[in-house]
């Protein structure tokens, strides 16, 4: 549903819904950075990517990467 509203442009519902899921995984986290990227909302993912507190993959690697050079700020 998140990558859906995403694509979307819907940010504001998969934000709630993605504050809705009680216990998040790596793809639930995964997905809302994609989102945010997509919807260019760069430091939002990396926000997000900040308060990660689980095993990273290379899928997270990934998302992070491409906002980080699209950020193009002393951030990334």
């Amino acid at each position: 549903a998140i990558n859906m509203l995403m694509k979307f442009g819907d940010v504001e519902t998969a934000q709630r819904i993605f504050r809705s899921i009680k216990v998040k995984d790596i793809i639930s986290y995964n997905a809302m950075m994609k989102g945010y990227v997509g919807n260019e909302m760069f430091e939002k993912a990396l926000d997000l990517f900040e308060q990660i507190h689980l095993s990273l993959t290379n899928v997270t690697y990934t998302i992070v990467f491409n906002a980080c050079a699209k950020l193009c700020n002393d951030r990334a």
